[in-house]
């Protein structure tokens, strides 16, 4: 289907920003490995999260959906799995990522495995990282990628890995070592990509009774020939269990960006509900990006104000940190004066499509002037009316639907949103831009 503008009106209002996709994932993974009955409040229903909500049902929790929270019966860690099938987590590489090390705590066998794109995504790193742990994991296609085999055993000890790939792979390992034999030390090699999505693993794990030593030391050897030094951080997690309790999940930075980009480029004055001052998500930097671009931002406790006049300029960022924002900063870049250089997202390359590539390419449909590098693009801004393809990417679908405020632009496959923000037309509906699916 082919998502396009089908009104606008009086852009500006007020909007409450969908929950979390990543801590739903982790709120409703850490409630089914804890000790009781937890309740999670405001929880994201999408077709990522509902992956993760159908495999930690198949190791044992009991979940059920009320009308104002998830209720979960968590299994105390004590994991089995009751398919005989492989387990389908459909596109959500973030529930790939984080059962495959979870899955090595059932007392069977459990394979992982999801659709075609699924089942492009690296993960021999986490494979051989979590080896060291006693699980043995096996890619079946023997390719280092979907589906996998997961045997059960998690002795736990200490292992390192790589930190310049996916913070995924990091967050796996966490989530899953209170609950080893021996409890975990886990050595993250430098560079250390994507920082705060660890944080906020952290942050949960807290939230459900389990504490973590973090620290880190400086390694005088091999590293990069620019750096003499280089850090490598350090997370110690002992045996421990992780307890029930009643959770509420914070609006998503990152789904908001969109809302917020949409007033940055059209012009007007919105309020962003749930969306916290205090909040760990390393998408938040799209604050300090949209201000720096041009728009004006308020951030209140539990809410965020931007106004703009619709003039925006062009601006280097990196976005080491937060890679989410790729798509919606190139967007806004595509649509501001001059010419933005956006760096550091070279793990970008091996999410739900090679986002840098994929992006350029669409951009150039448009007849954007822009220069791609491998870890990030260069783009001057100035687009023109046609057709682009999502390529299956729910974060392309809906930050190219904004280009639509000011020229005629179609979104092939537009419907994927569901994978992220199932709400997606409804809520820009509520700021006066109003998208259809034809």
């Amino acid at each position: 289907m082919k998502l396009k503008v089908k009104s606008i009106s009086n852009i500006g209002g007020v909007v409450k920003a969908p929950p979390s996709k990543s801590y739903s994932h982790r709120a409703v993974i850490l409630a089914s490995l804890a000790e009781g009955t937890s309740r999670l409040y405001d929880m994201l229903f999408s077709e990522d999260t509902l992956a993760s909500i159908n495999v930690c049902r198949t190791l044992g929790a009991q979940i059920t959906q009320n009308d104002d929270y998830l209720e979960v019966v968590g299994t105390g860690g004590k994991l089995h799995n009751s398919s005989d099938e492989p387990i389908d987590l459909a596109n959500s590489g973030t529930t790939l990522r984080l059962m495959t090390s979870v899955s090595g705590l059932s007392d069977n066998d459990v394979i992982l495995t999801g659709d075609d794109s699924l089942q492009t995504r690296p993960m021999d790193l986490l494979i051989g990282a979590i080896k060291n742990l006693g699980i043995e994991a096996t890619s079946l296609n023997d390719n280092g990628k979907a589906p996998i085999l997961i045997k059960s055993g998690y002795v736990g000890g200490e292992t390192n890995i790589s930190g310049s790939v996916s913070s995924q792979y990091i967050s796996s390992i966490l989530v899953s070592s209170p609950l080893s034999d021996k409890g975990v030390t886990l050595f993250v090699l430098p560079e250390f990509k994507s920082r705060p999505y660890v944080d906020m693993t952290l942050d949960i794990m807290k939230k459900f009774g389990v504490h973590v030593l973090k620290g880190f030391y400086v390694k005088h050897e091999d590293c990069t020939k620019e750096h003499k030094t280089c850090r490598v951080d350090e997370f110690k997690v002992k045996k421990q269990q992780y307890k029930a309790c009643n959770y509420t999940v914070e609006g998503d930075y990152s789904s908001a960006s969109y809302l917020l980009a949409c007033i940055a480029i059209n012009g007007g004055h919105a309020k962003i509900l749930n969306l916290f001052k205090n909040s760990k998500q390393g998408d938040k930097l799209i604050l300090d990006i949209l201000k720096r671009m041009g728009a004006d931002i308020t951030v209140h406790d539990d809410y965020v104000e931007i106004s703009s006049d619709g003039k925006l300029k062009g601006i280097d960022v990196n976005l080491s940190n937060a890679p989410d924002l790729l798509i919606t900063v190139a967007v806004l870049a595509a649509m501001a004066e001059g010419t933005t250089n956006i760096t550091g997202v070279k793990h970008a390359r091996v999410k739900e499509t090679d986002r840098i590539d994929t992006t350029c390419r669409q951009l150039e449909k448009l007849n954007c002037q822009l220069e791609e590098f491998e870890d990030g693009m260069s783009i001057t801004g100035g687009v023109s009316s046609g057709t682009v393809d999502s390529c299956g990417d729910h974060r392309l679908a809906m930050a190219f639907s904004l280009i639509g405020l000011k020229h005629d632009v179609g979104i092939i496959n537009g419907e994927v949103f569901d994978v992220s923000f199932p709400n997606f037309i409804e809520s820009m509906a509520e700021i006066g831009f109003e998208l259809e699916l034809v």
